[in-house]
């Protein structure tokens, strides 16, 4: 693609590895934009662009990120897809227009069979997250509310977090293998992290939602992303770009690999089209 030839009219962005730093040996992000990578977005905003941040992370951790961007630009509201997908929000003020949610309790059963020492969240909306045990420094954001799995898991959700953190990404991806996870969908992060989700949604049919509320079509947008949880956002986006620390799986999936988040590869992607 040229930049005469096309220009994103939706730019879906990934928060951490993609706009936040990773802090290096840890699941954990910095927490503040990079004035290069802000001032980038903030130029595709000016230019009528419409951003969306696709995360995985719940609402409340999402939006001082939009804050930190000075999202919206001109006063509307922005979008957010929250969730991997099965939130979609408007904002400010926060506004759920959408919302999936699931019975996440026999897959939580299944996998702690197997992983009996497993942490588990689940967003605490405004809050934090219930969890069965604190999970490590850095990894989530807000509140943990100590929680027992059973009652965590008693109402459908739209997101069930998974860590062990003396496991590896291996040993979930064979964890996720062997159980089917039938009536579940599931991705694994960077470490032993999966994200338990309703069937059919991920970031993708979250942004299908906004494109469509916007008058807008998959090959009009941009996607910028890290993880295994940017992969549907690929395939639906009209281009793909993977941060160049991505894992080779997300590198291939992508139309374009950009450079690493530690050398602003989304700013560098985003200076292609809007300068």
């Amino acid at each position: 693609m040229s930049a005469t030839a096309w220009r994103p009219r939706l730019v879906a962005l990934d928060i951490d590895g993609t706009l936040l730093r990773w802090v290096t040996g840890s699941g954990a992000v910095h927490g503040e934009v990079d004035p290069v990578v802000r001032d980038a977005v903030r130029r595709a905003a000016a230019a009528g662009a419409e951003i969306v941040l696709a995360s995985g992370r719940s609402i409340h951790s999402m939006v001082p990120i939009a804050e930190q961007l000075g999202l919206p630009l001109n006063g509307e509201r922005c979008w957010i897809v929250a969730s991997n997908g099965a939130v979609v929000v408007q904002y400010p003020p926060v506004e759920i227009v959408h919302e999936e949610t699931f019975d996440a309790s026999q897959a939580v059963r299944d996998v702690l069979r197997l992983h009996p020492t497993a942490l588990v969240g689940v967003e605490e909306r405004g809050k934090g997250y219930r969890v069965n045990r604190p999970f490590p420094e850095g990894e989530l954001e807000g509140e943990m509310i100590v929680t027992a799995v059973e009652e965590m898991v008693a109402r459908p959700v739209s997101r069930v977090i998974i860590r062990d953190p003396d496991a590896t990404v291996e040993d979930f991806q064979r964890l996720a293998e062997d159980l089917g996870l039938h009536g579940t969908d599931y991705v694994i992060g960077w470490t032993a992290w999966m994200d338990l989700a309703p069937v059919g949604i991920s970031k993708a049919s979250g942004l299908a939602r906004v494109a469509s509320r916007l008058g807008l079509e998959a090959a009009d947008a941009l996607a910028i992303g890290d993880g295994r949880n940017d992969l549907e956002m690929f395939a639906w986006a009209g281009r793909a770009v993977a941060m160049g620390q991505a894992v080779p799986e997300v590198q291939e999936a992508a139309d374009h690999v950009t450079l690493p988040v530690d050398e602003h590869g989304a700013a560098v992607e985003l200076d292609l089209w809007f300068t």
